[in-house]
């Protein structure tokens, strides 16, 4: 399974093409896709991101909900119908559509941000505000992972 860790700024150069970071790449070096699915986030202003496999395994799970679900309806239309399965070009980058750019904000660098079994693509500014948003409330949550 891929582990996305980390945080990694980048450059998009001229012609819209971006760098994924090493490490996430090779997170995914395993899969049968050589590359990465982004889509809009529903949660924050900024791109999702995930290995193919992975979205594969969303896409199992939504099979567990009702066929006339209406929230099957929404999801399938936010998370499968804007997803873009993009390719690594031979250096690592990939070119990320300008409607994700768009939603993110992202003009000419942006952030890669590490989220375990996924990863976030965001601009830096509206990350470093967002990150220090949670840390507040880590701190007053103060909440507890019970590992196996």
């Amino acid at each position: 399974m891929s582990l996305f860790l980390s945080s990694y700024e980048n450059r998009l150069d001229t012609k819209g093409r971006i760098s994924v970071p090493a490490a996430f790449r090779a997170s995914v070096a395993s899969e049968k896709f050589p590359g990465v699915v982004l889509y809009r986030s529903f949660t924050h202003n900024c791109i999702e991101g995930l290995s193919m496999s992975r979205m594969e395994q969303m896409a199992s799970a939504t099979d567990k909900m009702g066929v006339f679900d209406s929230e099957l309806d929404d999801l399938s239309a936010m998370l499968f119908a804007d997803a873009r399965p993009l390719a690594f070009d031979v250096t690592g980058r990939i070119v990320i559509p300008a409607d994700l750019l768009r939603h993110a904000g992202i003009t000419d660098t942006a952030i890669f941000v590490g989220r375990g079994n996924s990863f976030q693509i965001w601009n830096p500014d509206a990350f470093r505000a967002a990150q220090e948003r949670s840390l507040n409330n880590l701190r007053a949550a103060r909440p507890n992972l019970i590992l196996s």
